[in-house]
């Protein structure tokens, strides 16, 4: 059980041990498990002396790391502080001994209740079974037992089991060894188990072993027919249990969803290929899925890794005038299905809820995320999509709970900065942002589950809207630089840091590399409205009217696709820059009211504060009226 204690408060900072949270001016500031525990020991030894012995005892115990670790953790503590060790206001350095807070801090008395409360239990992570026999028709089994396992150990008491695909991101990042991907995910416990095949029969073998000491915790071992494989999980899982004296362990820990092992097959490889996020492997998870479901009508987690494919093979056709809808409306059937079949499915609920807010249906999405995370409240993917479908306050708090089990999850940040975008503080987007592409930086090269591509673009969109339009440049272009063609969302950021470009040098009057940029747009998307009309904004700003006129026709008959498309959002705003580049002012700003007067969804139109084709429109009284408006939806 968390040990329970009030509210540390220092400056306009407060940390909340139990809820495991800290804010600033009520705003939630992300941290990483490691530094938090850092401020949390240093907020309980106030003023005096804490050796980095200390520390390292404190926050790594059992596990051999390098005091370098115990640094990058302070650093990453005095950046969300905002505190330097040249003139500190909380963490003092003692040179070569350890830390001293030094802040003025004050305790309150400790709060009923927490919305964001420390995972609970130990936390265990199950790696990929080994292939001892090296048979290329049986590799699929070394992550379908390593997901099977995982899945029944969520079902005992007293341990917290990590989500997959971190674990396969630190075994790629750390290497195989499960020191190193304990240290990544920071699990308590390792489960690591090979399988060998011997005829028709299957031996499958595993540990959980002591992350620190590498002590072997529980062992297990299980034989049987190839084709009784869910049965030796199942055995596998119940040794676990008893080894380690959790309740849990008498008969399967969780119901099959299907007893046909093909089925089960197709899926596991469905999985694989859709978790590549490798925009060429999308087709193969489709086929894969529906072999699975065309093989067991009944098979709930099947039918929502095939609303998952479908929906990644829309979201490649989302920045386009006109979307494919209909690959969307298939997805969703697919996530009602899932539902509908086994209601108890956490990841069906999360999936559901992922695509009805690309459909606009703000409403039931949030009630669908809300199901997932009351069913599972420790995943972390279940709290971004909580955080997905949300908007204001709501969606910083479960962003910043999603953070707070996965720390390298770049993508949260950029939802959240979102939220202050609307609001138009921009200065609190751009701290978030370089959280976020401080991670996805440190991650280039490497596979994530969603990607964390856009960041450098929003960072760039909110220093060129705060006069940086240099540094607004060298962020577009790191993001083009970090886009890979078959990676999900790059082609929708690339274009969108053109853009930027293209409106950037327009704003320096580099004008011939405005148009370049621009043009750059149009020869990989004719029809982008925003390309358009940044040559009309080149062509009025060098007098030429005729120029400028048909600039604007194309860009009228690329926002009747938008319209036509569905994404009324998108033509409303550009349509506003439109009639602002004209000088009709006055109309511009009554579209933007429009927009915000029946919103497909709650934070339609958040980009308002930072879209370059509204500069005409600043400092204006109906736009600052626009921007009022916005902010108060974001609360």
């Amino acid at each position: 059980m968390a040990r329970q204690e009030g509210s540390y408060r220092f400056g306009d900072f407060r940390v909340d041990p139990t809820a495991y949270t800290l804010r600033r001016a009520g705003e939630p500031v992300p941290l990483s498990p490691r530094p938090f525990d850092l401020l949390v020991h240093l907020l309980r030894n106030p003023r005096r002396l804490v050796t980095k012995d200390e520390l390292l005892d404190a926050l790594w115990p059992g596990v051999a790391v390098t005091e370098n670790t115990l640094t990058r953790a302070v650093s990453e503590l005095r950046r969300a502080l905002g505190d330097t060790p040249g003139a500190p206001r909380c963490i003092e350095t003692v040179p070569r001994r350890g830390y001293r807070w030094i802040a003025a801090t004050g305790l309150d008395a400790p709060a009923g209740g927490s919305d964001a409360p420390r995972p609970p239990g130990r936390a265990v992570a199950v790696v990929d079974f080994a292939n001892l026999t090296g048979d290329d028709a049986l590799a699929w089994l070394a992550p379908g037992i390593a997901e099977t396992v995982t899945n029944d150990l969520r079902t005992l008491d007293g341990l917290r089991v990590i989500d997959r695909w971190r674990v396969v991101e630190a075994a790629v990042e750390a290497g195989p060894a499960p020191a190193g991907i304990a240290a990544a995910v920071e699990a308590d416990l390792v489960v690591a188990g090979s399988y060998q095949r011997m005829g028709d029969r299957l031996r499958v073998t595993a540990r959980m072993l002591e992350a620190g000491t590498g002590d072997t915790v529980a062992d297990a071992k299980a034989d049987g027919r190839l084709d009784a494989i869910f049965e030796l999980e199942d055995q596998i899982v119940r040794q676990f249990s008893a080894g380690l004296g959790l309740d849990g362990g008498a008969g399967p820990h969780a119901p099959r969803e299907t007893s046909s092992l093909d089925a089960y097959r197709a899926a596991i490889e469905g999985y694989v290929q859709l978790q590549s996020l490798d925009a060429r492997l999308l087709p193969a998870a489709v086929e894969s899925f529906e072999r699975a479901v065309a093989l067991d009508r009944s098979y709930a987690p099947a039918y929502a890794g095939l609303a998952n494919a479908e929906h990644a093979l829309y979201e490649l056709t989302r920045a386009a005038n006109r979307p494919d809808r209909a690959r969307l409306e298939s997805a969703l059937l697919h996530a009602h299905r899932a539902v509908e079949l086994n209601a108890r499915l956490a990841g069906a609920h999360a999936t559901l809820g992922f695509l009805l807010v690309s459909a606009g249906r703000r409403s039931e999405a949030l009630a669908a995320a809300r199901r997932a995370v009351d069913l599972d409240p420790h995943d972390w993917m279940h709290l971004f999509i909580l955080g997905h479908a949300s908007w204001g306050g709501e969606r910083l708090r479960a962003q910043a709970r999603s953070i707070a089990h996965y720390a390298e999850f770049a993508f949260a940040h950029f939802s959240m900065a979102m939220v202050h975008v609307a609001r138009n503080d921009l200065p609190a987007a751009e701290r978030v942002l370089r959280e976020g592409t401080a991670i996805q930086d440190r991650q280039l090269g490497r596979r994530q589950r969603l990607p964390s591509s856009g960041l450098h673009w929003l960072l760039g969109c909110t220093r060129f809207r705060q006069g940086d339009a240099d540094e607004a440049l060298r962020e577009f272009d790191l993001e083009m630089d970090h886009a890979r063609n078959d990676y999900l969302y790059a082609q929708e950021y690339t274009e969108a840091s053109q853009l930027g470009r293209g409106f950037a040098f327009a704003g320096r009057g580099r004008r011939d590399a405005a148009r370049d940029s621009f043009n750059a747009v149009l020869r990989a998307n004719p029809d982008q409205a925003r390309a358009h009309l940044g040559l009309a904004l080149l062509a009025r700003t060098e007098g030429r009217d005729r120029e400028m006129e048909a600039a604007l026709a194309r860009a009228e008959a690329a926002m009747a696709e938008l319209d036509r498309g569905g994404r009324i959002a998108e033509a409303a705003v550009t349509r506003a820059g439109a009639l602002a580049l004209r000088g009709r002012r006055d109309e511009a700003v009554a579209q933007l009211d429009r927009l915000l007067n029946e919103p497909p969804i709650a934070f339609a139109g958040w980009t308002i504060p930072v879209e370059p084709l509204l500069e005409p429109l600043s400092r204006t009284d109906g736009f600052d009226r626009v921007l009022s408006r916005l902010a108060d939806r974001a609360r």
